[in-house]
């Protein structure tokens, strides 16, 4: 693995930052050069400030670091974009686009592009959405990835460009703060539990979506990666099951720990946007090309994601 050189777009993002520091400890900090717009001061070396609307400045470090994968993380995502639809648009395929031609041109090995569950839309069976369920997404984010993954088959089976990637359910984590998504709640929830705040919900108690732990996303990301390019045998972008919760059984599960903590629920556009995706996930392709299997449920993400919170808020009161 130390051979290969890794170039991360969107290091600073609620995967990316989390997902950089795998890849630094897998690959060697040396291996692994980490970007944004906007420079990170927690990663000191290895850090280049790249607009991936730009194509010369990706192209630039590829060249100059003999980069042989991509992961290209940047976007704007579901929740963020409806209020910038066109700007959302124009920014997710650009950059998009920008890094599969980079690639393309440069013989890079394989690239990873993240899709999401928001590529579902209405016509979708809520109760599970198969791996070919009708992609018919009522977002400009799941719009542009749904394109996305279309483009990733085109650059396959044109140029035989490598490209492989996950549909990603909510993801929720500790390290960092979500960016505008849907499933930001599941996120802020834990936060306000600790602060000792009312949590304001933007969804229905009930409402029921996919979720997966940060620690189970990053190792399906680093998974797929390295099985053998023989063994992928989606060409768009696999599903990905982990949790299926809905706000309440989140708020219940985390009052058993916090039992004074309540939740108020007042629905916004997101709720909209919810209605649209799926409750549940069929990932039998992931599970029979490479073995996937979650290993946290909603007891475990709890525990660590209190946990680990509380320590982080008293490190910063102090």
């Amino acid at each position: 693995m130390g051979r290969d050189k890794i170039l991360v777009i969107g290091a600073n993002g609620q995967l990316g930052c989390v997902l950089s520091v795998a890849l630094q400890e897998s690959f060697g900090k040396e291996n692994v050069i980490l970007s944004d717009i906007k420079p990170n001061p927690f990663f000191e070396s290895h850090f280049k400030q790249i607009d991936a609307m730009d194509y010369n400045q990706i192209e630039d470090v590829v060249k100059k670091h003999s980069i042989t994968q991509i992961y290209h993380l940047a976007a704007i995502l579901s929740a963020k974009g409806e209020r910038y639809p066109l700007r959302t648009w124009e920014l997710n395929m650009k950059m998009m686009l920008n890094v599969f031609e980079v690639a393309r041109k440069l013989r890079v090995s394989k690239v990873f592009f993240p899709s999401s569950i928001a590529v579902f839309g209405k016509n979708v069976a809520r109760s599970k959405a198969t791996q070919s369920s009708l992609l018919n997404p009522a977002t400009v984010y799941g719009i542009s990835k749904a394109a996305g993954e279309n483009w990733m088959k085109y650059y396959f089976d044109q140029y035989r460009l490598d490209v492989r990637s996950l549909r990603y359910p909510g993801i929720v984590g500790y390290e960092s703060m979500p960016g505008g998504g849907t499933t930001d709640y599941a996120v802020e929830i834990y936060h306000s539990a600790v602060k000792n705040e009312k949590y304001i919900c933007c969804l229905n108690p009930d409402t029921k979506l996919p979720l997966i732990y940060m620690d189970d996303a990053i190792r399906a990301t680093i998974e797929i990666m390295q099985i053998p390019k023989d063994n992928i045998s989606v060409r768009t972008s696999y599903n990905l099951a982990s949790m299926s919760l809905s706000p309440i059984e989140i708020a219940t599960e985390i009052q058993k720990l916090y039992p004074s903590f309540k939740v108020e629920y007042s629905t916004d556009h997101r709720q909209d946007i919810a209605a649209t995706w799926p409750s549940e996930i069929d990932d039998q392709k992931a599970r029979k090309d490479w073995n996937w299997q979650s290993k946290y449920d909603l007891n475990q993400m709890t525990k660590l994601m209190l946990n680990q919170l509380k320590k982080k808020y008293k490190k910063i009161n102090n």
